[in-house]
Order: structure tokens, then sequence, then C-alpha cells
């Protein structure tokens, strides 16, 4: 009855452990991974996704020896095999201590990870059911599955297959062949990468005595041996999974991409993600016959010129060796026979207590003599031990806090003794900057002082100074006075262009309505003229006329010269057809016995001309007194416009009239060219 209830459990596991293996590769096939056309990169994909599915990533290859050491499987005989029990223990020590590890809100479950990595190693390396695996073939294929850096795996590996002395057993190390490679057999990659009896040859050759730097360097080289070329991808890819590469992909299009990036050597700027170039995805004139690189990482234009420049630079190479180098002979461990009596003197009996042994602690004792140690007088034994090597701790202890007492003390004078030196020597120098910045600061107070005996020094500065001060006020006042004549010639021109209007309107052909005169502003001498005032132009038109203002307001900005040129030619047209007009109308209105020696007589005109005479007249301020020599009839008459005007004799009017009209043409032609040559004088001096 027993024994048929052992076989319905028997049953009941193998059907479990069936189902879960057969639930890890439906997982396997759902990713799609068949598709990638090359089997390498088919073979690391997949041996990751069972890595990451069974949370070995998490794991590295020291804490697989710690595991090991602590199931008693570190120094047994390669060759024993395990039951599946015990190495469902292994596996289970394995992923306790990672719980430990980790933070709580990382947890991971434990037993859902111990039945797909038992179920997979079953379906590795015992496919047939006999419930027993070589402790060899657990130990490389937990070393090669886990994660961390591929050089501690090797070295650990390589501490497997070599003698005491360092050197590499070749058929230990075609045994290592045979098992690693059931990996890529398990996850349907045989014909690929199955085991072949050449695949050791095409490592190493057998008459070379392989080290272990020759080691590292030939499975690390680029590329490996071909049997073995998906283990250095599978690091590759797993350094690479978070890499982002900010790059449009040329046949997805996807903005960015995460992973490998390949370029094409022929293409120009022809880019594809890891999916599009793993499953042979091509568009436009790129083919998969064309060479690709393969980036690992994104470096921004701006790097790489750096870095170009930098290797361009440097005179030696910048190349690192692909791993460090390691001696020929390993390190013997450490001997504490001196310190306790070891019990049972325990004999080295491989290699990873000679390579491992100053990297990892020895505990644990062999798996095979474990019943032995379970004995209660082997236990006390081992108690009374412990209590006299912590007694001895104890006493050393004591002694050694004792020497280090008195060499504290000395040790803190000395100390403080130091750090006195060292403040006082920097108060000194803090004291010697302090009188540095204040001597530079009273040498640049004097440099930027000007002293007398600097300015005696030079007397020529000094005149040549005073002499453009001195031009400065002269063209100032200049500059004063011909705004003064300015403001006067613009007076007078307002004053003369509304007494045109004056005698247009009051001529015959225009209506007696608009014959009356207005009186003509005089011009206001300043009594400042040899100050410098600031004269603006809209200040120098200040009192002048709406017509002669609003003529000049149209251009703020001006030239000085030009205005007053203008003006000057404005005034003798003025005059000049002034002239003309009153000749002409003088001549149509006079009798015929005019002197022909003489200028021609003016006859009497209409009230409005006699008004415009009389107010010219009236300019004069000697006009109306009367003189010695002649005599001059003044009377007041009235006219019909209501005005009133000055009559004297016929011909000594007229005459005066004219010849007061020429005077003024004259004086106007000579403030003309007097301006023409004042502002051709400031403009040379400017």
């Amino acid at each position: 009855m027993v024994q048929k209830q052992g076989m319905i459990e028997d049953c009941g596991s193998q059907g479990s452990t069936m189902a879960d293996r057969r639930q890890l590769f439906a997982e396997m096939r759902a990713q799609d991974l068949d598709r990638i056309r090359l089997s390498t990169y088919r073979t690391a994909c997949k041996l990751r996704f069972v890595q990451k599915k069974c949370n070995l990533h998490l794991v590295d290859v020291w804490n697989i020896i710690e595991a090991l050491r602590e199931n008693g499987l570190n120094s047994v005989d390669p060759n024993i095999e395990l039951s599946v029990a015990r190495l469902e223990a292994v596996i289970a020590t394995v992923f306790y201590q990672l719980n430990k590890r980790l933070p709580t809100t990382h947890q991971i479950n434990v037993e859902q990870s111990i039945s797909l990595l038992l179920n997979f190693l079953l379906a590795a390396y015992d496919p047939e059911g006999h419930g027993k695996i070589p402790v060899f073939a657990v130990k490389m294929a937990l070393a090669t599955l886990c994660g961390g850096k591929i050089l501690d795996k090797l070295r650990y590996i390589f501490s497997l297959i070599s003698e005491t002395s360092g050197v590499m057993i070749y058929g230990k190390f075609d045994q290592f062949l045979r098992e690693v490679l059931k990996l890529p057999t398990t996850v349907f990659e045989g014909p690929s990468f199955g085991y072949t009896e050449q695949a050791a040859r095409s490592c190493f050759s057998q008459q070379k005595t392989v080290m272990l730097n020759t080691f590292l360097d030939s499975l690390m080289s680029d590329p490996p041996p071909q049997c073995l070329v998906w283990l250095p991808l599978l690091h590759r890819l797993a350094n690479v999974e978070n890499v982002f590469h900010p790059v449009e992909c040329s046949y997805c299009h996807s903005e960015s991409m995460m992973g490998f990036r390949y370029r094409c050597q022929q293409c120009h700027n022809y880019q594809l993600c890891q999916d599009c170039f793993w499953r042979g995805l091509a568009s436009g004139s790129h083919s998969n016959q064309h060479q690709m690189k393969e980036y690992t990482s994104w470096k921004s234009p701006a790097k790489k010129l750096t870095n170009a420049l930098s290797k361009s630079l440097s005179c030696a190479s910048s190349r690192e060796p692909l791993h460090p180098m390691f001696p020929d002979q390993p390190e013997k461990p450490l001997n504490l026979a001196h310190i306790v009596d070891t019990w049972p003197p325990r004999p080295v009996t491989s290699m990873n207590d000679a390579v491992f042994s100053h990297s990892v602690p020895s505990s644990g004792s062999p798996f095979t003599n474990k019943s032995m140690i379970d004995s209660p007088s082997r236990l006390d034994e081992e108690h009374r031990l412990i209590a006299r090597y912590a007694a001895r701790l104890a006493a050393e202890n004591a002694a050694t806090q004792q020497q280090r007492g008195t060499a504290d003390i000395s040790y803190t004078i000395d100390a403080n003794k130091q750090q006195r030196q060292l403040i006082a020597e920097l108060e000194n120098k803090n004291r010697e900057i302090l009188q540095e910045i204040q001597r530079l600061r009273l040498e640049h107070e004097q440099a930027s002082q000007p002293t007398p005996e600097k300015a005696q020094q030079n007397p020529t500065l000094l005149a040549e100074l005073r002499l453009l001060r001195q031009r400065k006020d002269e063209l100032e006042q200049r500059m004063s006075a011909l705004q003064e004549s300015r403001r006067e010639l613009m007076v007078q021109l307002e004053g003369l262009m509304k007494l045109l209007k004056t005698q247009g309107a009051g001529s015959p052909r225009s209506s007696p309505s608009h014959t009356i005169s207005r009186p003509i502003p005089m011009p206001i001498r300043s009594l400042s003229a040899c100050s410098t005032p600031a004269h603006t132009p809209q200040d120098s038109l200040t009192g002048v006329g709406g017509d002669v203002q609003e003529a000049f307001a149209q251009s703020s900005k001006r030239n000085l010269r030009n205005d007053l040129l203008v003006a000057a030619d404005s005034i003798t047209n003025t005059m000049s057809s002034l002239v003309k007009e009153l000749k002409s109308e003088a001549g149509s209105e006079t009798e015929s016995n005019v002197d022909s020696a003489q200028y021609d007589d003016l006859i009497s005109s209409p009230a409005s001309e006699k008004a415009f005479l009389a107010q010219i007249n009236a300019r004069k301020p000697g006009y109306l007194h009367s003189s010695a020599g002649g005599s001059i009839i003044r009377s007041d008459i009235g006219t019909e416009d209501g005005l009133s005007y000055v009559r004297t004799d016929e011909e000594s009017y007229d005459s005066d009239s004219v010849r007061q009209l020429e005077t003024e043409l004259k004086m106007e032609e000579y403030l003309k060219q007097k301006l023409q040559d004042d502002s051709y004088q400031v403009s040379l001096q400017g």
C-alpha cells in the first residue's frame, strides 16, 4: 500500500513537472523569438528569456558559489550525481538568499522561480527522467545562466577545469563544452550550437599549455569560438536592454529605439532597430546582404567629435585590454593552523579552494562527511574549540587595546601639534595676501589720480586743451549770433510776405475790401548775444508768423546754412517782384512829362499803395523830420477805407520811395552774401 502511494506521488510530481516545463516553453514560443533569422541572436534571446523568467539575472556567480558552499558542494567530486530533492534544496538556497538581499517592495515569488529553474535543468540534463544530475553539470549551468560579469564566470569555470598549478585540463574543458552546449539544445537550437567532437579542438590546440589569461583571451575575443559565440552576446544583450537611442528606425519609423542599433555601411544614414534587423526587414535600396555595424550606445555629434579629437591627439593607444592580467600561479589558501587546532585537517581536493579562498570565505564541511559532523561528541568538541578560540581572541583584544591606547594618545598629541602648525601657516599666508591686496589698492588709487607733476610734464597738451576750449566758446558764440540773425530774417520775411499779400489785395484788379494794411512786427535783438543759449529750430521760430513757421516746421532736422540761404533768396525774390510791380503800376498811371535823366517818377497810387509806402518810410527813423535844405509838405488825407497816409511833394516823394527800395534791395543782397560767407567759414571750422 505504501509502495503504491509512493508511486502515485511520483506520478503526480512528474505530472506537475511536465506541466511547468510545458508552461515555460509555451511562454517562450509566445515571444515569437523563432522569427529571428540569425541563430546567434535567436539563441541568446531565448536563454535571456529563461534567465529573466527564472529570476537568475538577479543573482551573480558569487551568490552561486555561496549557495554551493552552504550545501556542501564546493569540494565534492564533480562526477557525483545529485537527486532532484538535493538539487531543489540548492536552488531554494539561491532564491531565499536573494529575497533576503532584495527590498520588501521587490520580493520575488520564490516557489515559482524554484519550480521553473528546476524543470528547465531537468529538461536540459535529465531528459529521460532518471532523477539524477551530475554536480559538474549543475555548477556549469548555474554559472552560465546567472547574472554578473562574464569575466567572473569564466574565472570560476576555469577553476573547475584546471589543475592546482593553474593549467587547464583538456578533458575537463571538453566536458565543460558538452554540458554547457546542452543549454542551447534545450531551447531548440541544437542544430546550430550542439556539441561536436571538434568543438574543443576549434578553441585550443592540443599541444598548447592553456593558462587563465589564455583561456580568457580566447573566450572573450571578438569573435569568440564558434560554438560559444552566443555566450558573450547573452551578456551584451543584458547590458543594452535599457539603452535609449534617439534615432528613427528606417523601416518601422519608430521615433526611438531600445537595445541594439544597427547602421548600414553602404546606405547613407540607414539605421534599423534590433527587432527589424533580427527579422531581416529592409526597405528602399537597402539589402540584407549589406554590411551592418552594431551600436550599443548613443553618442551625440559633439561627443563623437570630442572622442575623435582626443584619439587623434593622444600619443599612446587608448584601447583597453579585454581583461586584467592574472598571475599564472594561483594564490595559496591561508594557513590557520597556528590559531586553533584544526579538526580534522581538511585536504585541498579541488581548485575551488586554491583559487577562490582569498575572495570567498571557507565555511561548511564536505558533503560526504555530513553524518560524522552531526554526531554529539563531535559537536561538543566543536563547542569547546569555539570557546577556546573566543577566549584567546578576548585576551589578544585586551592587550591590543592597551597598546593602542598609548599609541592613540601619542598620535592625538602629534595630530594636535600638526593642526596648530597648519593653522599658523594659514594665518601667515592670509596676512601676506591682505598686505598684497592693500598695496595693489594704493597703487591703483595713485595711478587713477593725476598729480601736478604729471600735468607740468606735458605743457603742450595743456596749451592745446586751452585752445580747444577757447575755440569751442567762440563757435558757440558764433552759433548764437547766427541763430539771432536767422530769427531777425524770419521776422523780416514774415513782414514782407504780409505786405505782398496786402499789396496784391489793394491793386485795381482786387476788391477794396482786402486793402487793409497790417503792422509789420519789428525784430527785437537779444541783449545776451555773447551768451551761449541752446537754440532749437522750434525756439528760433517763436514769434514768427504762421506762414514762415509752417514752412520751416516741416523738417525739424534741417541744416541751418541751407535754411538761411533759402530765407535770403526768398527775401530777394520778394523785394524784386515788389519793385517790378510798383514800377509797372507807376508807369501805367504817371503823366507823360517825366524827366529822362532821373528815375521814373511814380504817380500817386491808390490808398492801399500809399499806405504801404507810408509803412516803409516809417521804418526809417529820420524820414518824417524835415531837413535843412528841402521842404516837405505833410498832410494826413483820409481814404475811403478809413486809413491815412503822408502826402509830400510829388517829385521828391517818388524819387525818395524808389531810392529807398533800391537801398533795401542792396542791403538784402549784402546780407545774403554775408550769410553765405559766414556759413562757409562755420563749415570749414566744424
